[in-house]
């Protein structure tokens, strides 16, 4: 056996171990990118709650989100402010939409 042989064992070795830090460099990336489209969901179903609130109360703030895929979680008015929070996929989401001038 000579040293070629010893380097091509290192070699591979070398290799499966920049394989395995791609992968899961790769899984995380993509886990990322999940929870932040999750993410935008989320906002873009609380700003419709929150308008739909403004005309609609509390059952049209639960239409519209449920319509974007997600839960009302909190629902508060205040004058003509309307304030909800929404969930989708573990990611929250507040929004904020008033009736007045």
């Amino acid at each position: 056996m000579d040293a070629t042989d010893n380097d091509r064992g290192q070699a591979v070795v070398l290799l499966l171990a920049v394989v395995a830090v791609a992968s899961v460099s790769v899984a995380a990336v993509g886990s990322f990118g999940v929870r932040l489209i999750d993410r935008g969901r989320a906002q873009t179903a609380a700003d419709a709650a929150a308008l739909a609130a403004t005309s609609g109360g509390r059952s049209a703030a639960q239409r519209l989100a449920a319509g974007n895929g997600a839960r009302l979680v909190q629902y508060n008015q205040v004058g003509d402010t309307f304030i909800v929070v929404v969930d989708v996929d573990g990611e929250r989401a507040t929004a904020k939409a008033t009736n007045g001038p």
